[in-house]
């Protein structure tokens, strides 16, 4: 399974609630109460995000932090990258010399391909996305023979 960490999942939920007031300075507290995210764990990630340029930080007793672009500049290939790194499936996704096996691998440039793949459609979802309501179905059908194949 292909899994975001939690604090990830927390940068987005921090983000999100930046992003629906974007030209506002937040301060770490207020967004903590807001998202009901740890304190600790916001400025932890506040921290991140503003080494990445993803938010810009402001000091003194108006301080705080306010988004660094516009949410339709700012995607969530950007977020993840911030928090977890390069966005890579396999190792040699990020480099062939991470890989004992590369010299003789045959299907490396197909799982570049993936890994661009993925990437192409994180880099077209933006914050200002995530923000935008979506109605979720009430209940998912899986066929039970697709269970099986």
């Amino acid at each position: 399974m292909l899994r975001v960490g939690k604090l990830t999942d927390y940068a987005t939920v921090i983000l999100s609630v930046m992003a629906k007031d974007k030209n506002r300075v937040f301060a770490a507290m207020e967004i903590a109460a807001i998202s009901s995210i740890a304190l600790p764990t916001v400025s932890k990630i506040l921290k991140v995000l503003v080494n990445a340029k993803v938010l810009i930080s402001t000091r003194g007793s108006k301080g705080g932090y306010m988004l660094a672009s516009d949410p339709a500049q700012i995607t969530v290939a950007a977020i993840i990258s911030a928090l977890e790194g390069p966005i890579a499936l396999t190792e040699c996704s990020i480099s062939e010399h991470a890989c004992g096996q590369a010299e003789g691998c045959g299907i490396r440039a197909n799982w570049h391909l993936i890994n661009q793949t993925i990437h192409n459609a994180l880099e077209s979802v933006t914050l200002a996305d995530l923000i935008r309501p979506v109605a979720l179905p009430k209940e998912v059908f899986i066929p039970v023979a697709s269970l099986y194949q």
